[in-house]
């Protein structure tokens, strides 16, 4: 089984997971997504693997979210996906991919229903 995670090494949440998933006896394949973002189509698959709209998988509470104003309404997907891409820090996190499907690790131990 082939499980990746979009992590953030400096995020408890994502160590928290990344833990839980090693105590499951799954290895994922780490991708630091600050350094290495998803290109727009991985991204967009992640999104549909979630049930998600861009809006809903991004973190509201950072500072580049606020200073460009993300949070209008009139703001197309496409939109919001450039900034994520431009600005990864703003893509929720960890996210875990495994056997076709897609979870956030908030809490952590969600992730072990794609396991």
């Amino acid at each position: 089984m082939s499980v990746e995670m979009l992590h953030n090494p400096r995020c408890s949440k994502s160590r928290q997971t990344l833990a839980i998933l090693q105590e499951n006896g799954v290895e994922p394949q780490i991708i630091d997504y600050l350094a290495t973002p998803p290109s727009k189509e991985r991204l967009q698959e992640i999104l549909d693997l979630l049930g998600m709209s861009p809006r809903e998988l991004m973190r509201k509470g950072e500072g580049i979210y606020k200073e460009s104003n993300l949070a209008d309404p009139d703001l197309s997907d496409d939109a919001l996906i450039q900034a994520m891409l431009d600005h990864p820090k703003l893509i929720e996190r960890p996210i875990v991919l495994a056997n076709g499907k897609a979870r956030i690790g908030r809490p952590p131990e969600s992730v072990l229903e794609i396991i």
